[in-house]
């Protein structure tokens, strides 16, 4: 074997790193943009890890038929990759704001599939094109397989650090579709004299895909985010993407609202009806508000409204994003509802796991603990209403402390609301739900629990209200026939299990409900 021969076959080895990078991206790529846009992202993954190598099983099958032109059918695989991986991410969002979420989702999986072929496709023509050039079957298929699995964690890791935070959905898809354009081009190169008179033609075409997947990375986020806002029924006035969550704030005429993946988190014209619930009743029952820990509640307002209870020394919010925080902090539209009160001197904001902290940090007792967190729609958030999370939370309350939780709709979603509240009583703590309606949620649930029984007649209002009346405060905790814990199933009364961290049965509960609300 001569020196230009080693050198091309080393080439085929750094050819097949890079696509490998760029596999694993797409892969991670696909499962990532399915849970944004679909939620339960174990089952969102499964499809993705499932439909990708199955697509990988299939073209590394329909390899067996390629054994002639191996150059140039690289090349016209890289093309294919390019184009449909490159455009998938902005396709994906187009179709899921014109034609709605099961047409996104087939098209997904289509994709996914369909990439997977193609990456299928990639290693063995590469392994047989380094057997062509002189290497033995061991030898090339050794490099080749070495080079593909360094490859693959590179790409991994370069996609959780890098590309996804700082690029987003749709420029990382349109920057390694561009990769995939560059390597079929420089395998052009290497081959020049095995391609020929092709080589101008796929160098043309591949320039082609370049300009067109440069020109996608370059306005791609602006068409993006035209598709975004017909997701949303008003007009978007910001928009961030973070490391663990899309944040979107709309405004039509003085109504505010607050989307965290999609979700509505709060609407300006009714929040106080909301935070009036989730703190009021738990405020009322404490006898000392010296030192409370908001778990969530990073847009601020629940912390704005424990502010106005005299007696308060500290607050300790714990929210996973900073993002977050720092947009409640920096917007105007949110400073002007929260009023600024992450930035009061008596807050202290932490930036962590909410399940980690109260699970390592065992000293500190709190008067009141208010949980305040999006909806249990993904196993990152199931885990923070579990029975392990709230035996933490029960383990930093003070002997006559109280804890509250939003517990998502008890009439949307009556088997995950009554569930919530039964896991809290698991723990070994007296727990009520209530719930009160919020015109932008609808009929809406919360659990209230200590370890002393709840006595609803001690509650009393102490600071002025906007929704609440003390008639009202008693009336929360009664729920209707259709939404009561007394629930029937093929005729026999349905027992309530503890949420679990092994058997997450909330999550199901929950996805299953709301799948018919959205």
């Amino acid at each position: 074997m001569d020196k230009t021969t080693g050198r091309t076959i080393r080439n085929v080895s750094i050819a097949s790193a890079a696509v490998s990078i760029c596999g694993i991206v797409f892969q991670v790529l696909f499962g990532a943009v399915g849970s944004y846009a679909f939620g339960d992202s174990v089952a969102t993954y499964a499809w993705t890890i499932g439909l990708f190598l199955s697509g990988m099983g299939l073209g590394s099958l329909a390899s067996e038929k390629i054994i002639k032109n191996l150059a140039s059918r690289f090349v016209q695989v890289e093309f294919g990759v390019a184009l449909t991986g490159g455009t998938s991410s902005f396709f994906m969002f187009m179709i899921l704001a014109y034609f709605g979420v099961p047409t996104a989702e087939f098209y997904l999986r289509l994709v996914t599939f369909g990439v997977g072929a193609l990456t299928g496709l990639e290693l063995p023509i590469l392994i047989r094109k380094a057997q062509e050039m002189g290497q033995t079957v061991n030898k090339s298929t050794s490099r080749i397989l070495f080079a593909d699995y360094a490859g693959s964690l590179a790409g991994a890791i370069a996609f959780v650090l890098i590309l996804r935070p700082w690029l987003g959905m749709v420029k990382t898809a349109f920057l390694i579709g561009t990769v995939n354009a560059l390597i079929a081009i420089w395998v052009t190169y290497l081959f020049r004299d095995e391609l020929k008179l092709r080589r101008w033609v796929y160098q043309g075409t591949g320039i082609a895909i370049v300009v067109l997947l440069v020109a996608g990375f370059l306005v791609g986020d602006k068409y993006t985010a035209g598709f975004e806002q017909k997701m949303y029924a008003d007009p978007i006035v910001a928009s961030i993407q973070t490391k663990y969550q899309k944040i979107v704030l709309t405004k039509r005429a003085n109504d505010v609202r607050l989307y965290l993946n999609g979700n509505i988190q709060f609407s300006s014209s009714d929040q106080y009806r909301y935070h009036e619930a989730l703190v009021d009743p738990i405020m009322s029952l404490t006898p000392s508000h010296k030192s409370i820990l908001v778990v969530g509640g990073g847009d601020g307002i629940a912390v704005n409204r424990l502010l106005k209870y005299k007696g308060v020394r500290h607050i300790t919010l714990v929210d996973l994003d900073p993002k977050m925080t720092h947009f409640a902090m920096t917007n105007p539209y949110m400073t002007k509802i929260n009023h600024k009160s992450l930035l009061n001197p008596k807050v202290t904001v932490i930036h962590e796991d909410a399940f980690k902290y109260l699970g390592t940090h065992h000293s500190h007792l709190y008067d009141d603990i208010i949980i305040d967190l999006p909806d249990p729609n993904n196993e990152s958030l199931n885990k923070l209403y579990t029975r392990t999370f709230y035996t933490f939370v029960r383990n930093h309350l003070e002997p006559n402390g109280y804890m509250v939780c939003q517990s998502t709709s008890p009439l949307f979603a009556r088997k995950a609301f009554w569930t919530i509240v039964d896991t809290v009583h698991s723990v070994g703590l007296h727990a009520r739900g209530y719930h009160v309606d919020v015109p932008s949620f609808g009929d809406w649930g919360f659990t209230i629990a200590s370890r002393q029984p709840i006595d609803i007649s001690k509650m009393h209002l102490e600071i002025p209200t906007k929704f609440l009346t003390q008639a009202l405060l008693p009336k929360m905790f009664v729920f209707g026939k259709d939404e009561n814990s007394h629930m029937l199933v093929n005729g026999k009364p349905v027992r309530w299990v503890p949420n679990t961290l092994n058997h997450p049965i909330l999550l199901r509960y929950y996805n299953d409900a709301w799948k018919y609300y959205h």
